[in-house]
């Protein structure tokens, strides 16, 4: 069965933001959610507990700077971060930033919609895309 994740990272578009040999950190289209993130481990891995010490505290760095960017440029009420994999058994993290107006709050984003998000507020996060793939550059060289 082919990867979903594999065959993105052998075929990056603009919604690669940054990786380096061992992480890419990917915009993921969700119109619901301007900034949610990917963070994925580029080799084809299970589980956390399958990487050494050294590649989970890599990926968890990434993850944490991916939410600090976050934080700093839409401060969102809350950050969800998730690793599943069940439907795609790949190492990799979800960071979606979450607000009381999201079609979804309080409840996960893949419950059901509470409410439509404004279409001036989701336009207004988009426009900030730029600055938080810029922040998240910055804060991955960082850490």
């Amino acid at each position: 069965m082919a990867c979903d994740l594999c065959n993105l990272l052998a075929a990056p578009d603009s919604a690669l933001i940054w990786a380096d040999d061992r992480v890419s950190v990917v915009a993921v289209d969700e119109p619901e959610y301007p900034g949610f993130t990917r963070v994925v481990w580029n080799a084809h891995v299970k589980e956390m507990t399958d990487l050494p010490a050294e590649d989970r505290v890599h990926i968890m760095n990434v993850v944490w700077a991916v939410e600090s960017a976050q934080r700093q440029v839409f401060a969102p009420e809350k950050i969800n971060l998730a690793s599943f994999g069940n439907m795609t058994p790949h190492v990799h993290w979800h960071v979606i930033p979450r607000y009381r107006d999201d079609a979804h709050f309080p409840n996960p984003t893949w419950a059901v919609a509470e409410r439509a998000s404004p279409a001036e507020v989701l336009a207004a996060r988009r426009a900030l895309l730029p600055a938080l793939h810029a922040a998240i550059v910055e804060k991955v060289k960082a850490s």
